[in-house]
C-alpha cells in the first residue's frame, strides 16, 4: 500500500507542476521575442591555439573574422557555422570581467546569445519579470545593440540579447 501512495503522490506533484507551468504560460506577456540563437561565446586563453584546435577537430574554421575591441579588452574570432556563429573570446585586459571569468572558471562556454527585435525592450521586460540584469540598457556591440542577463537568473548561464544592426 505504501508504494501505491508514493506513486500517487509523485503523480499528483507532477500534475501540480504541469498546471502551474500552464497557468504561468497563459499569463505571460510576450514582449521578449527570441528570433533565434545568434551565437555561442567561448572564452579561451589564446584565440590562435583555439582556432587551430577547432579546425583540426571539426574542420569548420574557414571564414574567420578576428577583431580586437580595445574598449572592451577582448580579441574576438567569429566563426560562421550554418545559421549561427561561434565566438571565441580572448581577454587582452586582465581587469575585465572576461579575464576574471577565465581566471576563475577556465576555458569553455561563456555565453549564449539570442537575437531579438529590440534589445532594450527585452532587457526591460526581463527586469520587470525579476531577472537580474548586467545591463539595464543595451549598448553598441560588434554586431548590433546588446545587453546581458546575469547567470544567477538563468540557472548559471550568461545570456546575451542582441538586436542585429
Amino acid at each position: 500500500m505504501r508504494k501505491e501512495t508514493q506513486r500517487i503522490n509523485r503523480g499528483t506533484k507532477g500534475l501540480e507542476e504541469e498546471l502551474r507551468l500552464v497557468h504561468m504560460l497563459s499569463k505571460r506577456r510576450e514582449r521578449v521575442r527570441i528570433k533565434r540563437v545568434d551565437h555561442i561565446g567561448i572564452v579561451v586563453k589564446n584565440i590562435y591555439e583555439a582556432l587551430s584546435l577547432y579546425d583540426k577537430l571539426f574542420e569548420f574554421v574557414r571564414l574567420v573574422r578576428i577583431d580586437i575591441l580595445h574598449e572592451q579588452g577582448v580579441k574576438v574570432a567569429i566563426i560562421p557555422i550554418g545559421e549561427i556563429e561561434v565566438e571565441l573570446l580572448e581577454p587582452i585586459d586582465p581587469e575585465t570581467g572576461l579575464a576574471k571569468f577565465l581566471e576563475k572558471r577556465g576555458e569553455g562556454l561563456h555565453h549564449i546569445a539570442f537575437e531579438v527585435d529590440d534589445a532594450n525592450e527585452g532587457l526591460k521586460s526581463l527586469g520587470e519579470k525579476g531577472a537580474k540584469l548586467i545591463d539595464r540598457e543595451s549598448w553598441q556591440g560588434l554586431r548590433g545593440r546588446t545587453g546581458f542577463i546575469h547567470p544567477a537568473s538563468t540557472k548559471g548561464v550568461l545570456i546575451e540579447l542582441i538586436q542585429r544592426a
